[in-house]
């Protein structure tokens, strides 16, 4: 299945190109971007960049690599995905994002993630859409809250993926629905 390529006012979302692995791999070198994810040999970066490219293929959609035209071919991913673990709100499908840090402030994150909702619901039929992230990572909840989700703490949940006593094991939990998202849609410039 052929992945659809996104288009907002500044950013262009498409399917991953192999010239986009090596900056991907080079993200995961920089403090600030792995503040909140556990480390990553490159061996794991192959496999996910794999997993990435493969999700589009069943799926198609997944996380989309962000182009900045005029600025730079690669500043990271934003999209939709499928989560592979068991937990209390699954199956579900996750909108995530992780951009270069030297692209982060100037609101791609948001504008990426509202093309990815406008997708997931209109192109894919999607009924929900969650996010999650650790609880300190303040500036993802923060694009989160942007873009019309809500959180309850009583959702919040254990990674099942970081084994017990890991600091990034505890989750929040952000939920849109359809009707939720478009309400927002018709608040939100």
């Amino acid at each position: 299945m052929s992945a659809i390529t996104l288009r907002t006012p500044r950013l262009i979302l498409r399917e991953w190109r192999n010239a986009d692995d090596g900056a991907f791999a080079a993200m995961f070198e920089d403090p600030a971007v792995m503040e909140f994810l556990p480390p990553a040999t490159r061996a794991d970066i192959d496999a996910f960049i794999a997993r990435i490219k493969g999700h589009f293929a069943e799926y198609g959609f997944g996380w989309w690599a962000v182009e900045v035209p005029g600025v730079a071919p690669f500043i990271g991913y934003v999209g939709l995905s499928v989560p592979r673990f068991e937990a209390h709100f699954m199956p579900a499908v996750e909108i995530g994002w992780r951009l270069a840090s030297a692209h982060w402030g100037k609101g791609y994150a948001t504008e990426g993630a509202k093309a990815a909702l406008r997708a997931g619901f209109t192109s894919f039929g999607l009924p929900e859409i969650v996010s999650f992230t650790v609880p300190a990572n303040t500036r993802s909840r923060r694009v989160m809250e942007r873009i019309g989700m809500t959180h309850d703490p009583a959702e919040d949940f254990d990674h099942p993926r970081l084994p017990e006593g890991h600091a990034l094991r505890r989750h929040v939990l952000y939920r849109i629905g359809r009707a939720r998202w478009e309400e927002t849609r018709r608040e939100m410039p």
